[in-house]
């Protein structure tokens, strides 16, 4: 039994002579390398970032450092017109990438419990003043006072954290991540009133993050049913959530002077770029244009980020095996959580194995022409984490690498490992 292939796993709008021309480039940039490599292909970064500039339709974008992991590749797209500060996924990275001079805005877009970081957070007015922190409950706000209590720290700048899933009949269904419990606008309204009657916060923000909607392909392959359901999903829930999320905004505002009220992500922000209440987007997966992006219909990126391996032998006829390979992707298990054989076109995997920690058999049309030493380049299937595997990035410009920068790895951090 053999797994999809990599090209009828994904529908592809990458013509085959581009394939091979892409591969061939990426080859002659990184003979001298020995593998594992991990590269990014400047110009489809940039295609990428301009691309989404576009979709926000004068919206700035906030880019999500969980989906670039460099400090070289977001510094980069900050320079481009229409991208205005980092969402970061920890707390500790914040303090990182405000110190490093990466960003003087960076919201991190989950709740922090780690202690010593909210203590160099309180006794840093320069930190104080660039970071946001996503708060949805009061016992939130305690744990940052058992830390260090009002007045004898900076004022925190909080943001609201409005859950965007779709609860049709009558909340018996959830349609979306469990994120906050914060759903309804009075809910938003009352924790707004909580914070405002606590000493050392500020509400500065707000996010509703409508995963259902950017972080969930509507055109799977070979699935029209599954399509057309999740089409009619998002249309429903985005009917829903655009008047709850300008309610909550509104109920917000009558007791907070917000600063900026984010939402969306790569695979939403033309949609959510159109919600009045909403004054910045946030992208960062489409920047390097992952495989799951391949199952989306509105836009699909320019594939930016490979990482190659090299067959190490042929354990039978049309039979390539590479060194490593097991890169799977977080989320539920699936294939479509595999890396996905991208160049040369027509391979797949064993069935039985799949992709593998140390070895990874290929098969397909395409493996018997391969030989010990020869380059497989996969595509990850999401997008930061393939940068939790290299401690460097190669950057691409033509058939050279121009620069060599490191990857959050590379630099001795795993801010979630």
């Amino acid at each position: 039994m053999l797994a999809l292939s990599g090209l009828s796993r994904y529908g592809t709008h990458v013509p085959p002579t581009d394939r091979d021309a892409l591969r061939a480039r990426l080859d002659r940039a990184t003979a001298h390398l020995d593998p594992p490599v991990g590269v990014v292909d400047l110009s489809a970064f940039d295609a990428n970032a301009d691309a989404l500039t576009s979709r926000a339709a004068g919206k700035p974008i906030r880019v999500a450092a969980k989906s670039v992991r460099c400090r070289a590749l977001l510094s980069r797209v900050l320079r481009r017109p229409g991208w205005e500060g980092v969402m970061a996924y920890t707390l500790p990275e914040a303090i990182w990438l405000v110190r490093s001079g990466v960003s003087e805005d960076v919201l991190c877009a989950y709740p922090t419990v780690s202690r010593s970081a909210l203590a160099e957070l309180g006794s840093d007015p320069k930190l104080a003043t660039a970071i946001s922190i996503m708060a949805d409950s009061p016992a939130q706000l305690d744990l940052m006072d058992a830390v260090a209590a009002p007045g004898s720290r900076e004022e925190i700048r909080i943001c609201l954290d409005l859950d965007a899933s779709w609860r049709p009949l009558g909340g018996r269904l959830h349609v979306g991540v469990r994120r906050s419990p914060v759903h309804s606008a009075a809910q938003a309204g009352r924790f707004a009133e909580h914070v405002a009657r606590r000493k050392g916060f500020r509400l500065v923000g707000l996010m509703a993050y409508e995963a259902q909607i950017a972080g969930l392909g509507d055109a799977p392959p070979r699935q029209a049913a599954r399509g057309l359901i999740i089409r009619a999903m998002q249309r429903r829930s985005g009917t829903e959530l655009l008047p709850r999320r300008m309610a909550a905004v509104a109920a917000v505002r009558e007791l907070a002077d917000l600063e900026f009220v984010n939402g969306g992500g790569t695979g939403s922000v033309a949609t959510t770029a159109q919600d009045p209440a909403v004054t910045e987007v946030t992208a960062g997966s489409g920047l390097y244009g992952p495989a799951l992006f391949d199952a989306y219909r509105a836009w699909r990126p320019a594939p930016a980020a490979f990482f190659g391996l090299s067959i190490v032998r042929r354990p039978a006829d049309g039979i390539a095996t590479v060194l490593g390979g097991g890169w799977v992707a977080s989320g539920p298990a699936a294939k479509s959580r595999l890396p996905l054989p991208w160049l040369p076109e027509g391979l797949g995997y064993v069935g039985t194995e799949g992709p593998g920690e140390v070895q990874t058999p290929l098969t397909g049309p395409a493996a018997a022409a391969l030989h010990p030493g020869d380059r497989v380049w996969f595509r990850h299937a999401k997008a930061g984490e393939l940068c939790e595997h290299v401690n460097e990035l190669h950057l691409i410009e033509g058939d050279r690498i121009t620069a060599s920068v490191p990857t959050y790895r590379g630099e001795g951090h795993a801010f979630l490992g």
